[in-house]
């Protein structure tokens, strides 16, 4: 299957998670009407945006966390299965054991679940205070296979780092989805540069460097200091942007030809050239 349709639900998130979860179920099915035979929701897409506080997770009403299996694996669950897609359930807050991850959970057509993966990288940054929450992810990187081809998944800041990239890729993912969470802070002011398109643009390397269609969906609206951007978009395997959401709610749907993404890696040969045995540095502290 060369040509997949993918749907990217691009949200604005209210207080009260059953009712973000209602509306994520909801915006699958009308993904899947418009087409689409993937489906992936934002980062931490049943809650608010809670770490831009420095509280700690005790403070956490009962109903943001989430076990897994649990309510709202069920309710996607459910929702993969009647709508008959590949869903990528955003990310959740999870509770496992004493820990807590940030961790996005995969679902074949027929709703069975089919792996989970915890955010590796976690950030600790003025209004991004994950490390409060969250430990990191303890499954690594990993590459689901699906009716629709072999897709991985990472979260948010795990974008900014090219080795996550290039081991979804080398596990074979021919999609990378990336849910993510993250916009502009009043007052803090972008010295760099522009955030956006440094976000944008990265991922677009990652799609470049690794022969890969890279798709990341973000959430919408002001959620107290915050403004998300919204920008969800989807690139092809050479870097391509072939669809791009505005700043408001909307379902994103395109079609990606992972075939093209085969003819770049061949084309290019990144892979065939690759020198494993002088990175020894990359796992180095």
């Amino acid at each position: 299957m060369p040509k997949v349709s993918i749907g990217l639900v691009q949200m604005k998130m209210e207080s009260e998670p059953a009712k973000n979860l209602q509306k994520a179920v909801k915006l699958i099915g009308e993904a899947a009407r418009k087409g689409a035979k993937i489906v992936c929701l934002p980062e931490l897409f049943t809650t608010r945006y809670f770490p831009q506080k420095t509280k700690s997770l005790g403070s956490l009403p009962p109903s943001f966390i989430e076990k897994i299996p649990g309510t709202a694996t069920q309710a996607l669950s459910s929702a993969a299965r009647e709508n008959k897609v590949t869903l990528i359930g955003g990310s959740v807050c999870e509770k496992a054991g004493n820990k807590f991850f940030n961790t996005s959970t995969i679902f074949d057509e027929n709703g069975m679940l089919i792996g989970a993966y915890r955010k590796m990288h976690v950030p600790q940054d003025e209004y991004f205070f994950e490390k409060d929450y969250f430990a990191p992810g303890d499954k690594g990187f990993q590459a689901f296979k699906t009716r629709f081809g072999k897709i991985g998944a990472l979260i948010c800041y795990d974008q900014w780092f090219p080795e996550a990239a290039r081991i979804s890729a080398l596990l074979g993912a021919e999609i990378l989805f990336y849910p993510t969470a993250i916009g502009t802070v009043d007052g803090i002011e972008q010295s760099e540069g522009d955030w956006q398109d440094a976000w944008e643009n990265v991922m677009r390397g990652h799609a470049i460097a690794n022969g890969m269609v890279v798709a990341t969906v973000n959430r919408v609206g002001r959620e107290g200091k915050m403004k998300f951007w919204g920008g969800s978009f989807v690139c092809d395997a050479f870097g391509k942007t072939i669809a791009r959401a505005g700043e408001n709610e909307q379902i994103l749907v395109c079609k990606v030809d992972l075939e093209h993404g085969k003819n770049v890696r061949e084309g290019w040969r990144f892979f065939y050239n690759r020198r494993p045995e002088a990175y020894s540095r990359l796992t180095k502290r």
